[in-house]
Formats: C-alpha cells, sequence, structure tokens
C-alpha cells in the first residue's frame, strides 16, 4: 500500500476516474449550486435501468463487502481492505442520512425546480444515498489494487451506473449524484488510509479474526 505523498497522487487519480467518468451527468446548463440540474424525462423503468436492479446491486454490494470481510478477517490483505470498505460504508451511511436531514432537498419527483433546499420532512434528494453506499464500497478495494491491477478500475464503474440511473429515475438531481461520487469517494481514501479498521477495532476479535479459519 502506497504512503505519504504516493497515496494522496494515488486517491486524486482514483477520485478523477470517478468524476470524468460521472462527467456526462453535468454536461447540460441548469439550476442548481452549479447550475447544472435539470429535471429529466423519466426514463424506461426496464432494462439496465430497471429500479430493481438498482436494488439489487445495492444490496448486493454490502453484501459481498461483509461477506468478505467476515470470511477473510482483518489478517490478510483482502480482509483488511474489506474491512476498510466495511468502515466506509457505514461512515458513508451516517454522513449521507445527516446531510439528507440537513438539506432536505426536494426530489425531482416532487418538484421542476432545483433549488428547493431545506424543504422539511420527506425531502431527501441531497445527496444520493445509494450512490455514496456504493462509492464508499468500492473505494477502498479501487485504491488498494488498482494500481497493480489496473482491472479494478472497473468497479468505478458501478456507482456512475446507478448515479445515471437515479437522475433518470427522477430520484435525484445531478449535482446530487456528483456530491455523493466526491463525499464517497473521499470517506473510502479516509477510511483506506487507517491502518487499523474502526470495525475490527470495536468487533470481537472472534468475529474479525476470519471465518475461514474455523473450516
Amino acid at each position: 500500500m502506497t504512503t505519504g505523498t504516493g497515496t494522496s497522487h494515488s486517491c486524486l487519480r482514483h477520485a478523477a476516474v470517478l468524476f470524468l467518468i460521472g462527467a456526462p451527468l453535468a454536461a447540460a446548463a441548469g439550476g442548481g449550486p452549479l447550475g447544472i440540474d435539470n429535471p429529466v424525462d423519466r426514463g424506461d423503468d426496464s432494462g439496465i435501468f430497471k429500479r430493481r436492479n438498482q436494488v439489487v446491486l445495492q444490496d448486493a454490494t454490502a453484501l459481498i463487502v461483509a461477506a468478505g470481510a467476515l470470511w477473510e478477517g482483518s489478517d490478510t490483505r483482502f480482509g483488511k481492505t474489506s474491512w476498510q470498505a466495511t468502515d466506509s460504508i457505514v461512515l458513508g451511511v451516517l454522513t449521507s442520512s445527516a446531510m439528507k436531514l440537513a438539506f432536505s432537498r426536494a426530489r425531482p419527483s416532487q418538484t421542476d425546480s432545483p433549488n428547493q433546499w431545506f424543504q422539511g420532512h420527506g425531502h431527501n434528494s441531497f445527496p444520493s444515498g445509494e450512490v455514496m453506499e456504493i462509492t464508499t464500497a468500492v473505494t477502498p478495494y479501487i485504491l488498494e489494487y488498482g494500481d497493480q491491477y489496473p482491472a479494478v478500475y472497473g468497479l468505478a464503474v458501478l456507482p456512475v451506473y446507478d448515479a445515471v440511473a437515479r437522475v433518470r429515475s427522477r430520484a435525484h438531481w445531478q449535482t446530487d449524484v456528483l456530491a455523493s461520487l466526491a463525499v464517497g469517494a473521499g470517506i473510502g481514501y479516509y477510511a483506506h488510509s487507517r491502518q487499523a479498521s474502526l470495525s475490527v477495532a470495536i468487533l470481537p476479535r472472534g468475529i474479525t479474526v476470519g471465518w475461514k479459519k474455523s473450516f
């Protein structure tokens, strides 16, 4: 694992992957904090962008990360990274939940104006919790393995796919998902930069040692 300046440069490269792939979301001029938010016509709910597929991706991502952490334990490279990703997901969920409450932005499905902030209960557009969760999950793996195995960069497609799907289904504005990519990548970087996983420090050693050692 790289350290110091090398880690910072690597993080910037990996974050750039998320932004460059997600750039089409911000292509058109509009409203919102960056002037890029536009309501879009609700897309067809069939095919790749079907809501069911989004839910499956979100659930499968968390399940695979947790299973990898529990199976490998914290003593192997993959296991340590999986526990870091677990930390990252938990921090991401807490962060997105707090931000939703703080900003209470109206969703595109609730209004055609992207400037409806602080609307109170039931307005949870900013940021996208799903996009942030998936971003926080994949970022530690990208940081750990991307330079050695370039194919791992392909994991960046998962949060970007979900970002496009959430905008397409009028659940979020463009800046909602772009913020989720940025904040999620930052949380993932923080979790990966820690030498000791927060989860490993809190949970009993019998859980974090790895189930594969019991078989």
